[in-house]
C-alpha cells in the first residue's frame, strides 16, 4: 500500500511539473482560433490595413476587457500573415486619447498607448513565449520567457508606426492609427526552438491593446484572459494561430 501511494504521489507531482513547464493549456475548446495564410510575395510593413497584401486576409477583434471597462472604447483589431522566412502582423486602432513618449527599445512602451503580441512558436508548450510590445510611436518591448533578446536582434524586427515617434500631449480627438512589423523566423531561432510555419503546424498566441498612463487606461485581449486583475503573461489563455 505503502509503495501505491509513492507512486500515486510521483504521479501528482509529475503531472504538477508538467503543468508548471507549458504554464497550462486551458481549455483548448474554449479558446480563439485565428487561420494564417500564407503569402507568396513578401508585405512591406509600409504596405496600409488596406492594400493589395492585406486586404485578403481576414481580422481578428481585441475586444475582451480586464480590470475596469473605460470610458471610451477603442475599436482594435489585427491581421496575420507569414512566408517562409518572416511572420507578419498588422494592427489597425480607431482611437482617442493617444500618448506615446517612451523613446529607448525596452523600455515601459506598455504605458503608452501600445499594442502587444504575445506568441509561442511551440503549440504544446505555451509558457515558453516571446512577448513584443510597441507603442503608438514604433518603439518595441521583446521578452521571451526563458532568454533576453539583445538590442541588435530586436533591431531586426521592421516596424512601421503610422503616428509620429512621440506623441505628447495627448491626441484626445479620435484618431485612427495603425502599427505594422515584420519578425525574421530565423531570429527567433536563437532563443527557442521555432516550429515554422506551414500548413498544419499551430502556434499559441494572443493580440493585445494597451495603455496605462494616459487619460483613458485600458487592456484588451483577443483571446478571453479569465483573471481578477489585468495580466497578459498568462499563456494558458493564449489563442490559438493555426497555419494554413
Amino acid at each position: 500500500m505503502r509503495v501505491l501511494k509513492l507512486f500515486l504521489l510521483a504521479l501528482i507531482l509529475s503531472a504538477g511539473n508538467l503543468f508548471a513547464q507549458d504554464g497550462g493549456t486551458g481549455n483548448l475548446s474554449e479558446l480563439s482560433v485565428y487561420r494564417v495564410k500564407k503569402i507568396i510575395n513578401p508585405i512591406s510593413v509600409n504596405d496600409g490595413w488596406k492594400s493589395a497584401g492585406w486586404k485578403k486576409m481576414k481580422s481578428v477583434k481585441i475586444q475582451n476587457y480586464m480590470g475596469k471597462v473605460p470610458a471610451f472604447k477603442p475599436d482594435a483589431q489585427a491581421k496575420m500573415t507569414y512566408d517562409d522566412n518572416f511572420i507578419y502582423v498588422i494592427y489597425q486602432v480607431k482611437d482617442r486619447y493617444v500618448r506615446s513618449i517612451t523613446q529607448k527599445i525596452n523600455g515601459k512602451v506598455w504605458e503608452d498607448s501600445a499594442v502587444e503580441f504575445f506568441f509561442s512558436p511551440e503549440a504544446d508548450r505555451p509558457a515558453n513565449y516571446f512577448n513584443l510590445e510597441i507603442n503608438c510611436g514604433g518603439t518595441p518591448l521583446l521578452h521571451h520567457s526563458k532568454n533576453r533578446p539583445t538590442v541588435a536582434d530586436i533591431e531586426q524586427i521592421e516596424i512601421k508606426a503610422s503616428l509620429p515617434k512621440v506623441v505628447d500631449p495627448e491626441i484626445t480627438d479620435p484618431v485612427t492609427w495603425t502599427m505594422s512589423f515584420k519578425i525574421p523566423l530565423s531570429m527567433l531561432e536563437k532563443y527557442t526552438n521555432v516550429v515554422r510555419p506551414k500548413p498544419g503546424v499551430a502556434w499559441r498566441a494572443n493580440f493585445y491593446k494597451i495603455a496605462e498612463i494616459n487619460s483613458n487606461p485600458h487592456y484588451i485581449t483577443w483571446n478571453e484572459i479569465k483573471n481578477d486583475k489585468p495580466q497578459f503573461h498568462l499563456p494558458k489563455f493564449f489563442g490559438i494561430l493555426k497555419f494554413e
